[in-house]
């Protein structure tokens, strides 16, 4: 699909990020720790890597893409997501040794949905879910690598959670109705994400997010925000507006293409040390501490 600037949500959420200001407390302050405990683990920062798909072998190197970023995540010790795929190349990311949350199509093959599923808690997965806001498509239902979309109901999502022993997510959540509804199915953790600006006048995730933080509270659900994160200033102020953690996208593609393993660890370890130097800028030592009372908007 491709729209003008105007209705870009790319371009709108980047706007919107871009005018959101962050102030200085630097008396008092300490050098910040950006480790971070999600669904029981302890991770180096409150960075993930996308749910990224169909991406093979770069400039002739033995491990495809999928490979190559799963290994970094390990080596940094973020937790790493995966997006469509066949089960025998799922296989290979578990093997990197990197903790992974396979999120599985909306297949309308329904059989095929639960197969991932159980493949994924059988292989070691860390967590499973599902991307919902990729059902639809300009003219229907979406076809995607040949495969057919289908809607899916509250009921759906919910034989999916009770049909696993991992953590399932639901990723793709735009709005305070289909995050309390992903809540009321059990599912453990949401992304608020607009799919890279499938749907033209998408809504900026960062703007919604603290209607979503505060109709999720006291339910443990936790919440990831992508699209358009590209710095340690971003996942600072998606962590202010309250988020508990945020995924890189496309920003990591150029280094993953040209170097690889370094490259995704080089750009990741950027991003991390730009969190930790804004934080320590605005006096919070922890990421659990994080709050918006540093952030301006213009």
């Amino acid at each position: 699909m491709e729209y003008n600037r105007i209705s870009d949500a790319n371009v709108i959420t980047r706007e919107y990020m871009d005018s959101i200001l962050i102030e200085e407390r630097i008396i008092g302050s300490v050098v910040a720790d950006t480790a971070v405990d999600f669904l029981g683990e302890t991770f180096s920062m409150p960075v993930m890597t996308p749910a990224f798909s169909h991406l093979m072998n770069f400039n002739g190197r033995e491990l495809t893409g999928l490979e190559e970023y799963s290994v970094a995540a390990k080596n940094m010790n973020i937790l790493n997501f995966c997006g469509m795929m066949e089960n025998n190349l799922f296989e290979k990311i578990v093997k990197t040794g990197a903790k992974t949350v396979r999120i599985v199509k909306p297949y309308d093959d329904n059989a095929k949905v639960r197969d991932q599923l159980q493949f994924a808690e059988d292989a070691g997965a860390f967590a499973v879910g599902m991307d919902i806001d990729h059902i639809f498509g300009e003219t229907g239902l979406d076809v995607c690598v040949g495969e057919k979309m289908a809607v899916q109901t509250e009921d759906m999502l919910r034989s999916y959670v009770e049909s696993t022993k991992l953590p399932f997510i639901v990723k793709g959540v735009l709005s305070v109705k289909d995050a309390v509804i992903s809540a009321n199915t059990g599912a453990k953790a949401v992304i608020v994400s607009h799919h890279h600006g499938r749907m033209p006048y998408a809504i900026p995730p960062m703007m919604i997010l603290p209607e979503i933080k505060e109709a999720l509270e006291g339910t443990g659900v936790k919440i990831i925000v992508d699209c358009g994160i590209a710095s340690g200033a971003d996942v600072y102020k998606a962590i202010a507006l309250g988020a508990d953690a945020a995924a890189v996208g496309r920003s990591m593609l150029s280094t993953l293409e040209k170097d690889g393993v370094s490259g995704v660890e080089e750009f990741l370890g950027k991003v991390r040390n730009e969190l930790r130097f804004i934080m320590s800028n605005t006096g919070f030592a922890k990421v659990e501490d994080i709050d918006d009372s540093a952030l301006w908007f213009k």
